[in-house]
């Protein structure tokens, strides 16, 4: 073997150009990925990795009936023998076969912590133990019997099953999801009675119609149950496809308390949904004021799911409630079908219903025909074994001569001539042959082995009689076998015969096979806007300059002394309600929106606003005002950019805000103003005024503006709209109100430079 720090010589080096290298090496990687790793095959339903597991069980014989053994043994087995792909990633994959909120027909019972619907993770495969359920089992009847291919495993050392013979169709059962290169599956559960159901009538009508089977597979049937609530049209369409959703939502009652109290008791989750994190959710809500109308919510689950919801108030309508918290939670989900599956193992396709359960009926068939196929053989090879054993006991004194003195026993029984196929005893009755003397002068090979084999205590004549019992029962079963061989007829009513078994294990008789997700029409309630659900209240909203912010009851005198934080004050104060929606517009030119009822009480220092908007740190806040819907305003930079706005334009319910304003770096957004008037006033920093008509400013939703005043140096300080009849008001710093009736001095066209302020104009630049 060569160095591999070796220089290759010019002969070993392969010159190809990059794009085909690359593309030969990521074609190979997709295909592994697709057809040993992530598709299921649509003949047993399963991955790689879980067929594996499951055969590692079975050589373990870890029957549904026998003990358990550790975890750690069985994966440890699986990754030495049959999956070198790491410890973890085996355990995780057996841990979820035995979950019975993650499999609807678990396929390993588990004994110790398999991890909850709460979301918790399996114990360290050292401390749980597993073995084989009933159904598992059930796919794996068979592989005795040469009912599949088999291959070498990664090392060549050891055999696995290409397939498992697969009793029931667990493709459906249990359903698969998977993301392989380039495509993905993702599969529901079904109810198994109602899969048998479908194929037994698929058995009789061949050419079965897709809106036929869906009389016998309603939908799926989820491990966690919960209600299917969509279209029956939709289902159609999504088993005919192969492609499609299923709504699903929470199953919950309304529990009465007594003098018109009541509460919510979810009872059942959607599925795939952690509880854990869905309590969090609903919290969350309940927290951020988000569903005003939800007072509270407790976990009080034990083994079963009991989540309870306590309305705000007796008059809420539960189903507005429930209609809202299905729209904000995971209390309905859609689980997106993809039936993306190997056809035999190989060709990956996105099939329908039909041709996923055809796919499992010739694969029932194919299994049916090598099993027959296989003990028609054992029954050839026995018969042989009992001619000769038969022979035997009618020449039993020659064989035992031939035995105790020829040197070469085997041979000398083998070209020994035994006559016509009968002898005389020593009572002078006939033993006759039951051989026809044409087939049987002589003993094969296999006939006296079996013969030299055969221990003293069967030969007797009882032991004679109960071998031509035992022939005549083989030969009337190979008959049997060679009419179902001959007659595609009789194999269809085998395996409909053995689909009806699976279905008395399985079926909804059971306790498992019960139907768990029910159907329903879902109840659509008109949206009811936030504001109906917000009681309406007045509050009086403080924000210091820091951004702390909180919300006190009712309307308090906006100089009240508050207490803030060490080197903080107050930055905006102002009167709202409960109900009104808050913009606040940061110095980036970006609005964000709260609602004022999710405003911290005032109790305290209030939160940080930094933590209910994503504001950037370098962002300052320049204002916060209460939406009034149909309010335009103007929006300004320092640079002296402008244009009017629609409040619409603003309002966005995220955290990440709305870029209204554009603005470089530098360049700050002034204050919004009502644009209510006819003029527009604007100073710059070189307290120059201008003054020019509001109708020469666009409106628009979002952008940088126009040029609102020209400036040599500086920027825009200030701007205002006003009505140039009434003049120009402002207050002095001793508190006087000044007027400047007269305001043609300044009046000019947009984008001029303007002339100084009026006599007694603020020094801070500002009309407000």
């Amino acid at each position: 073997m060569s160095d591999p720090n070796d220089t290759p010589t010019p002969e070993e080096v392969v010159s190809e150009p990059l794009r085909r290298a690359i593309g030969d090496r990521y074609l190979t990687y997709a295909l592994s990925t697709i057809m040993h790793r992530a598709l299921p095959d649509a003949r047993d339903g399963l991955k790689p990795v879980h067929r594996r597991i499951l055969y590692a069980m079975r050589e373990l014989r870890l029957s549904s009936g026998g003990g358990f053994r550790k975890s750690a043994k069985i994966s440890g087995d699986v990754m030495g023998n049959y999956h070198p792909h790491g410890d973890a990633a085996i355990y995780d994959a057996m841990a979820r076969l035995a979950q019975d909120f993650a499999v609807r027909y678990p396929l390993v019972d588990g004994q110790g912590n398999f991890g909850n619907i709460d979301g918790d993770n399996p114990a360290a495969s050292r401390y749980t133990e597993a073995r084989m359920t009933a159904a598992a089992e059930a796919l794996l009847v068979g592989l005795d019997e040469d009912a599949v291919d088999w291959r070498d495993n990664y090392d060549g050392t050891l055999r696995e099953p290409v397939v498992l013979p697969a009793a029931f169709p667990n493709l459906l059962a249990n359903g698969a999801a998977g993301i392989a290169v380039g495509m993905a599956t993702n599969i529901p559960p079904h109810n198994l009675d109602e899969l048998i159901a479908a194929c037994l009538h698929l058995i009789k009508a061949p050419n079965a119609r897709d809106e036929t089977l869906i009389e016998h597979i309603p939908g799926p049937d989820f491990p966690t149950g919960g209600i299917i609530v969509e279209p029956r049209e939709n289902i159609l369409e999504a088993y005919r496809t192969g492609r499609g959703a299923f709504r699903l939502r929470a199953r919950h009652h309304v529990e009465d308390l007594g003098k018109g109290q009541w509460q919510i008791i979810v009872t059942e989750i959607s599925y795939q949904v952690q509880k854990g994190k869905l309590i969090e959710k609903l919290a969350e809500l309940v927290t951020t004021k988000r569903v005003p109308i939800l007072a509270d919510i407790r976990d009080e689950s034990a083994d079963d799911i009991r989540i309870v919801l306590e309305p705000k108030s007796r008059n809420v309508d539960p189903d507005v409630l429930m209609n809202t918290l299905y729209r904000l939670s995971e209390l309905e989900t859609r689980f997106s079908l993809n039936m993306n599956v190997l056809i035999d193992g190989v060709t990956p396709k996105v099939c329908s219903l039909r041709e996923v359960l055809q796919a499992f009926l010739d694969h029932r068939r194919d299994v049916l025909l090598r099993r027959s196929r296989h003990r028609m053989q054992k029954i050839d090879h026995r018969l042989e074994v009992l001619e000769g054993f038969v022979i035997a006991f009618l020449n039993l004194d020659r064989v035992i001569d031939i035995i105790r003195y020829d040197d070469a026993p085997k041979e000398a029984l083998i070209h020994e001539p035994w006559g016509e196929g009968y002898v005389r005893a020593k009572d002078d009755s006939d033993y006759r042959s039951p051989l026809p003397t044409d087939r049987q002068p002589t003993l094969s090979e296999v006939q006296a082995e079996a013969i030299l084999n055969m221990r003293l205590r069967a030969l007797r004549r009882l032991e004679e009689m109960a071998l031509l019992r035992e022939r005549d029962a083989l030969m009337e079963e190979r008959a049997g076998l060679q009419d179902l061989l001959e007659s595609e007829t009789i194999q269809w009513k085998t395996i409909a015969d053995e689909l009806r078994e699976a279905r008395k294990q399985f079926g909804k008789a059971t306790e498992l096979g019960r139907r768990r997700s029910d159907f329903a029409e879902a109840v659509e309630v008109a949206d009811v806007p936030l504001e109906a659900m917000i009681e309406r209240e007045p509050i009086t909203v403080v924000c210091s300059r820091m951004g702390w912010v909180r919300a006190l009851s009712g309307h308090q005198p906006l100089d009240k002394e508050l207490k803030f934080k060490d080197g903080d004050g107050p930055a905006f104060r102002f009167h709202a309600e409960t109900t009104d929606k808050l913009i606040v517009w940061g110095s980036d030119g970006r609005a964000f929106t709260l609602q004022a009822s999710a405003l911290p009480g005032g109790r305290g220092m209030g939160e940080p606003l930094r933590l209910m908007i994503d504001l950037p740190n370098e962002t300052d806040i320049v204002d916060i005002l209460i939406h009034r819907p149909g309010r335009n305003l103007l929006l300004a930079s320092t640079a002296g950019d402008g244009f009017v706005c629609p409040e619409e334009e603003m309002v966005a319910m995220r955290r990440a805000g709305k870029q209204v304003l554009n603005c470089k770096p530098g360049v700050g957004a002034l204050r919004p103003v009502t644009a209510e008037g006819d003029h527009v006033a604007c100073i710059g920093d070189n307290r120059k005024m201008l003054v020019f008509p509001l109708a020469d400013l666009p409106e628009m939703p979002r952008g940088k503006g126009v040029r609102l005043q020209k400036f040599k140096d500086g920027g825009l300080s200030d701007v205002t709209v006003l009505t140039l009849a009434e003049g120009l008001k402002w207050s002095d710093p001793a508190g006087r109100v000044r007027h400047e009736p007269d305001l043609s001095e300044w009046l000019g066209a947009r984008a001029q430079a303007g002339r100084m302020a009026p006599r007694g104009f603020p020094r801070n630049n500002r009309f407000a």
